[in-house]
């Protein structure tokens, strides 16, 4: 089986609203029936490792490459691990390992990616941290926003 190792981010940006997150919308195939409406599908943004790149270093680079924005590293947040079947290509089956770390927003415009992002991404754009435990499509995804609510209820700004 191959391995895959990948790092993402969970991006805090404190608003008048709250704390909010940045996600991602990824490109989809199309659905093979046409009259069929595919829902929206949101995700933490992330990729692989590259090589002699630090996962934290990834993750960081990951965000910018999907949002547009520019985020620090405050701390590693957790490894979900999960075995995919390639939806393309081969259609091998790969272990996979993600690296999550929380970052704070640093600057930039969410959605403002390269047109060669745009094959990847489909959309980016700032949903509230309470609801994001809910709104992610991956339950490993939506357990790693739990674990950002709770570093910032044990850790102060």
């Amino acid at each position: 089986m191959e391995r895959e190792i990948s790092s993402g981010g969970v991006v805090l940006k404190r608003t008048a609203k709250g704390w909010m997150i940045a996600v991602i919308e990824p490109q989809r195939e199309p659905a093979d029936d046409k009259k069929s409406s595919q829902k929206m599908v949101l995700a933490l943004p992330k990729g692989l490792v590259d090589p002699g790149e630090k996962p934290d270093q990834t993750a960081v680079r990951e965000v910018f490459e999907e949002t547009g924005i520019t985020a620090t590293v405050i701390a590693k947040l957790t490894d979900i691990k999960y075995v995919y079947t390639r939806s393309w290509g081969d259609n091998k089956r790969v272990f996979k390992i993600v690296s999550f770390y929380l970052l704070k927003y640093h600057s930039g415009k969410i959605g403002e990616i390269s047109d060669a992002m745009k094959v990847e991404v489909k959309s980016a754009q700032w949903i509230p941290l309470e609801d994001a435990a809910t709104k992610l499509a991956y339950k490993g995804e939506r357990d790693v926003v739990v674990r950002a609510q709770e570093y910032l209820k044990s850790h102060s700004e």
